[in-house]
């Protein structure tokens, strides 16, 4: 278990350096998102999607350059479709 949490620790001293604003840009995408769900949790039936649906779709847009950055294609599809279909979304609300 100790070697587990070491090579954790490891690899996320290694991203840091490796890329340090990537790092920070992944978390504020990652407090983004977990922002989001607690929200939407707290708030539903009613969620306030004026405010819920720009920070999703940041969040998305910031992992989408992270995941570009990173070379991850799998990443960089999914989080671009999202903020597609959010992006679509939040007009929609607005029209």
């Amino acid at each position: 278990m100790i070697d587990a949490v070491s090579g954790i620790l490891t690899w996320i001293r290694d991203d840091w350096r490796s890329h340090p604003l990537r790092f920070v840009a992944e978390l504020v995408a990652w407090a983004i998102s977990l922002g989001c769900s607690i929200i939407m949790a707290i708030t539903v039936p009613d969620p306030p999607f004026l405010v819920l649906y720009p920070m999703w779709i940041t969040g998305c847009a910031i992992y989408s350059w992270a995941a570009y950055s990173r070379g991850s294609f799998g990443m960089l599809a999914n989080y671009l479709l999202l903020t597609t279909i959010d992006t679509i979304g939040f007009v929609r609300i607005l029209t």
